[in-house]
């Protein structure tokens, strides 16, 4: 057996995702706030990076005239705090005098919180308290008792009947429902914390609540020995019930706001495009450490140049998405003028291939650009995304987008007649008579997007 041994060159080319580069497809695809929060934290980790401050400018504060001083009051009755409800109370009340929790939701506090808040109230001894909270940490966010009353009491080793007891009491906190065991209970409860007494309801609850669910009124009607509209009146109650009582606390937190990236403004004819960056500070590599790089040898040389380096590339990353992010909004602009015109009923099916065609970038690039990105127009705030959607043939031969489509059934079904709801035939045959040449099968497809239920369902 013979080997030959020798050197052989061989030229070849591909694609390294360095380091630079993941950074730079980051920051193209991050949002203004996001962007914002990476340029602090590169602030924090890189000693060369320098915040460029803004010029200071010169601000006259009107001096306001003192309010007069008001005399505190006396005393302050915390038992009327929170039982009828302060205007910075947990408790609110509607015009029909019905506890509301939407205070709780401004103060941002999870559910657990807000129950063990209510149970430090209750005239209860300290063993009671502690095992009213382990009974709290068994509700789940929806609201809902995830144990079994015979599991708590032996776990607490404490008899049945008083941890009964306990969750009895804590279901009467608000908001109203919490601690059930059930759906069915969860709705009995709000039916009685209403003070509503009719054992149709009780009856439609407890063994029929997936059939009126459903619609089915009239089988219901003939089992139960009642007419239809008796129980479509019932159910009609039985809708105003949450379903899920925790989950409108425990999402509650600070709101938080869609700030656009990019705002459109027309001005003498012709279209505007700012890049809304305001809130990423302007960055600078610090003087001291370039002077540093030259008068310094060895690892500390390297140490700075490498720093400097990842200053001045997070410098032009921000550059570059800047410019892209221009460049593919004054192309969506070219591509959906009567869009920006008139307004969002003429969207125009539109891809990223011929958005990053007349770029000259590939698509991915324009995916990413346009990923959670939202633009402020004339017609409103829309998401970069929506701009993008198949397109669908019109009678007269033309093309018209799928969110326009979608559009035009969200608005057939607000306005349809709540008693005889549309069906998908009938959506497709009142699009036909706009011009819109849609299947059933698609117009299904669309509804089941848009989360709107079947016409069975949608009936009142």
């Amino acid at each position: 057996m013979h080997l030959d041994m020798g050197l052989n060159l061989d030229l070849s080319q591909k694609l390294v995702m360095t380091p630079q580069l993941c950074q730079a497809i980051t920051i193209l695809q991050l949002s203004a706030l996001d962007l914002a929060e990476l340029v602090q934290q590169e602030l924090l980790d890189n000693p060369v990076l320098d915040q460029i401050e803004p010029p200071e400018k010169d601000v006259v504060i009107p001096v306001a005239p003192e309010p007069a001083p008001t005399p505190a009051p006396d005393y302050f009755d915390w038992a009327d705090y929170f039982s009828e409800g302060g205007s910075r109370g947990l408790y609110t009340r509607n015009d029909s005098g019905e506890p509301e929790n939407r205070d709780v939701a401004a103060f941002g506090m999870p559910l657990h919180e807000h129950l063990e808040l209510q149970m430090d109230f209750m005239p209860l001894t300290e063993r009671e308290k502690s095992a009213g909270c382990y009974l709290i940490g068994c509700i789940d966010d929806n609201g809902y008792f995830t144990g079994t009353v015979e599991d708590a009491a032996a776990a607490l080793k404490l008899p049945i009947l008083m941890i009964e007891s306990l969750l009895t009491l804590i279901q009467g906190f608000d908001p109203a429902g919490v601690g059930a065991r059930s759906l069915q209970e969860c709705l009995r409860i709000q039916i009685r914390q209403r003070g509503v007494e009719d054992a149709l309801i009780e009856q439609l609850i407890d063994e029929y609540l997936e059939a009126a669910a459903s619609g089915r009124y009239a089988w219901i009607a003939g089992k139960i020995g009642v007419t239809a509209d008796e129980v479509r009146k019932a159910m009609q109650l039985i809708r105003t019930l949450n379903p899920k009582p925790g989950s409108a606390v425990s999402a509650a937190g600070p709101c938080s706001y869609v700030v656009p990236d990019i705002t459109v403004r027309k001005i003498d004819g012709e279209y505007l495009i700012l890049i809304n960056d305001t809130q990423v500070p302007g960055l600078r590599v610090n003087p001291y450490y370039k002077r540093m790089a030259r008068d310094t040898d060895g690892d500390a040389r390297k140490f700075i140049e490498g720093r400097i380096g990842s200053a001045l590339w997070l410098i032009r990353s921000i550059e570059q998405r800047r410019q892209t992010l221009q460049k593919v909004m004054q192309t969506i602009i070219e591509l959906q003028p009567d869009f920006f015109d008139i307004g969002s009923r003429h969207l125009l099916p539109m891809t990223m291939k011929q958005v990053a065609d007349r770029v000259g970038v590939h698509e991915s690039t324009v995916s990413r650009a346009t990923a959670n990105k939202y633009v402020a127009t004339a017609h409103g705030l829309f998401s970069l995304r929506s701009f993008f959607s198949a397109g669908v043939s019109a009678v007269d031969g033309s093309t018209m987008s799928a969110t326009r489509v979608k559009r035009e059934i969200r608005e057939l079904v607000a306005a349809e007649d709540q008693i005889h709801p549309l069906s998908d035939q009938a959506l497709t045959e009142l699009l036909a008579k706009q011009g819109i040449a849609v299947s059933r099968r698609t117009v299904a497809k669309y509804r089941e997007e848009l989360e709107i239920l079947p016409s069975c369902r949608r009936k009142k």
